[in-house]
């Protein structure tokens, strides 16, 4: 068949996927991020700076200088 990769939010959302998953026999495999809990948060918060604005931009010509 099919495979769905899924991305819950929080515990409570990983915890009621799990939970209806095994009520529907529905076979799956855990596993843990291969990345750095605190490196992941640091994306996190510059995709935010960025959203509000906080970012410098530099032009590809004045790169090197």
């Amino acid at each position: 068949m099919g495979i769905l990769i899924a991305h819950p939010e929080n515990k409570e959302k990983l915890a009621a996927l799990k939970a209806f998953m095994k009520a529907l026999k529905i076979r799956f495999e855990e596993g843990e991020s291969p990345y750095d809990p605190e490196f992941v948060e640091k994306i996190k918060r510059s995709k935010e700076d960025f959203k509000a604005g906080k970012f410098k931009a530099i032009k590809t010509d004045d790169l090197w200088k």
